[in-house]
């Protein structure tokens, strides 16, 4: 049995109706990006940044796991520890649909991050109203993402995932922003085969030993069939 990881982009939600909210204009939400996610953009208004999540949080919440992500909770189910999911969202909707062993390197708009005593919690309501830590009672929470100028989590964790790779599957993404952009080159190197399952060919697209074009609702659970029946 191979050991595989799969990484996600906003490709994999957006049939649920969670569209990445960076514009071609740079712009997130009609906001420029060093408003609302920067450090320094939320050291100058954080009332802003936290409202900016606060309705991340709230469509998130309302939308549901398509065939895409209940696929891929199948697979998962079948491979147990030998499948790992990274993902570059920040929605919960691969759990929902089925999969435990998920990375959110980018961090989780359902969670809580304390600046003052580094404790996490899941959070499904508002940020901006200012409510207290759980752990250690102080008001200093933010949204646990990773914005510009922050290392995205468990990098140690991916690669030497890579490294153990046989296979790499990349799903909705843009193969635009560094360093998942460069997972592909990484499991390359390690000898694992690679594959591009994405509306249109990505910016890494000639890395891939092959590229299937479609919607991920219908891309994905071709593939988890195709791989189980083997």
């Amino acid at each position: 049995m191979q050991n595989i990881v799969i990484l996600t982009g906003a490709g994999i939600s957006a049939e649920s109706g969670l569209k990445t909210f960076r514009a071609e204009d740079g712009l997130w939400e009609n906001h420029p990006v060093e408003e609302v996610a920067t450090p320094e953009g939320f050291a100058r208004d954080p009332d802003l940044v936290q409202r900016f999540y606060d309705e991340r949080r709230m469509r998130v919440l309302a939308a549901q796991p398509n065939p895409a992500h209940e696929a891929l909770g199948r697979l998962e189910r079948e491979l147990g520890d030998r499948l790992l999911i990274v993902t570059q969202n920040i929605d919960d909707l691969h759990e929902r649909g089925g999969a435990g062993r998920v990375l959110h390197m980018h961090g989780e708009v359902l969670s809580a991050w304390c600046q003052r005593c580094d404790a996490r919690h899941r959070w499904e309501r508002s940020l901006r109203d200012g409510p207290s830590c759980p752990s250690c009672e102080m008001v200093s929470l933010r949204p646990d993402i990773v914005w510009f100028g922050e290392m995205p989590y468990q990098m140690g964790r991916i690669f030497g995932a890579l490294e153990q790779a046989d296979l790499f599957v990349s799903i909705g993404t843009s193969g635009a922003v560094y360093p998942a952009a460069a997972f592909v080159q990484h499991a390359r190197d390690a000898r694992a085969r690679t594959l591009e399952l994405n509306l249109e060919r990505s910016a890494g697209s000639a890395l891939f030993d092959e590229t299937r074009l479609g919607p991920a609702s219908k891309l994905v659970p071709q593939f988890v069939q195709d791989m189980l029946a083997a």
